[in-house]
């Protein structure tokens, strides 16, 4: 179901492919988060994504215009994973209420890995 803000000129129907890549874009955008991730279900192995897969990480849900977000991300090693996964969760809920105009009830983060530089 795609969000739909309706005026006097007409309406404006957001999909949730657009929403899911606001989404994307500021969750990987915040500091510890290497990317988003996605499962493949056939043999359960995670994925890192490109740039531009960013929305195969990204469910969203809208309920009469109330959005929710899970995120699937993969993380760096050594980050204070609740710290950061408020971090992310604040920041991808502000970037989305600001771009779509509705409410986010939710935002979900499911961490599907670590990334452990070798240096």
């Amino acid at each position: 179901m795609a969000a739909e803000i309706v005026n006097d000129h007409g309406s404006i129907v957001l999909s949730e492919t657009v929403i899911a890549r606001v989404a994307g874009l500021a969750a990987t955008e915040c500091y510890g988060v290497v990317g988003m991730a996605a499962k493949s279900v056939k043999d359960g192995i995670v994925m890192l994504l490109k740039k531009d897969s960013l929305t195969r990480g990204v469910v969203v849900r809208v309920n009469e215009n109330v959005i929710s977000v899970d995120l699937h991300v993969i993380m760096e090693y050594g980050i204070n994973i609740p710290a950061i996964s408020e971090t992310i969760s604040s920041t991808v809920k502000y970037k989305v209420q600001e771009f779509t105009g509705f409410d986010v009830d939710v935002v979900n983060i499911y961490v599907e890995g670590i990334r452990v530089d070798d240096k």
